[in-house]
């Protein structure tokens, strides 16, 4: 994905203030043993670049002032009760280094698995992404995750997991992360409730995936930037 930024000159708070009346979002662009360089940007690019999943777990292109750069987005800050950015930080990248990124997983399979159609159970997902390590040119926009083959007895684990080539998962030593598990402790009637509830929100969460990740991102930034002006 490409987007456009130039070099802020102007720093500090009022000048932040002013650049958000103007619709511009103000950010920091850092890495690669290079100064933090402060940039801007559109509002209403970033604004909605942000709603889409794919701008949060992917190698992006920017230009700035006419040279392209790659980065990743790192922290982002929205208004508590406004639509509106911020402060974005992204960080730049280097082609031929491993960086490590949260990348989402997508799953699939469930109505057909043993789980649920032998054993009336409910498949619970137990994240919804995971931290993986591998070259910018291997980073998937997603992984994914098929359910199909669970049974009342499976924990599926990232080592279950189908990783695309040179992609690992970042973890601490012996372990394994798990990623979904079957529920069969309750009435036949309530599982068919649960999946009929788990189905509706998986729906809702394909058609709008960006603004989930947006609204599960936001509270992290808000805490971890602070460099927001």
């Amino acid at each position: 994905m490409n987007f456009t930024a130039t070099t802020r000159k102007a720093q500090g708070t009022g000048a932040s203030r002013r650049l958000r009346r103007e619709n511009k979002v103000p950010g920091i662009l850092y890495g690669n043993d290079k100064a933090a360089t402060p940039i801007v940007l559109d509002h209403k690019e970033i604004f909605y670049a942000l709603r889409k999943e794919a701008f949060h777990s992917s190698v992006l292109t920017l230009n700035l002032d006419g040279n392209d750069e790659l980065v990743v987005l790192r922290s982002f800050q929205l208004h508590p009760y406004k639509q509106q950015v911020l402060h974005v930080d992204f960080q730049r990248v280097d082609p031929n280094k491993e960086t490590d990124m949260r990348v989402p997983l997508h799953f699939h399979g469930a109505e057909n698995s043993p789980a649920v159609k032998i054993s009336k159970g409910l498949i619970s997902h137990l994240v919804s992404f995971l931290e993986v390590r591998c070259l910018p040119k291997d980073l998937p926009e997603f992984i994914d995750v098929d359910l199909s083959n669970m049974t009342a007895q499976t924990i599926l684990r990232a080592s279950d997991l189908n990783l695309p080539a040179g992609v690992t998962v970042v973890e601490k030593a012996g372990e394994d992360t798990p990623i979904a598990t079957v529920i069969t402790d309750f009435k036949e009637e309530e599982a068919d409730m649960a999946a009929d509830a788990a189905a509706a929100a998986a729906a809702a969460a394909a058609s709008a995936p960006a603004e989930g990740a947006a609204a599960a991102a936001a509270p992290a930034a808000a805490e971890g930037d602070k460099k927001a002006e």
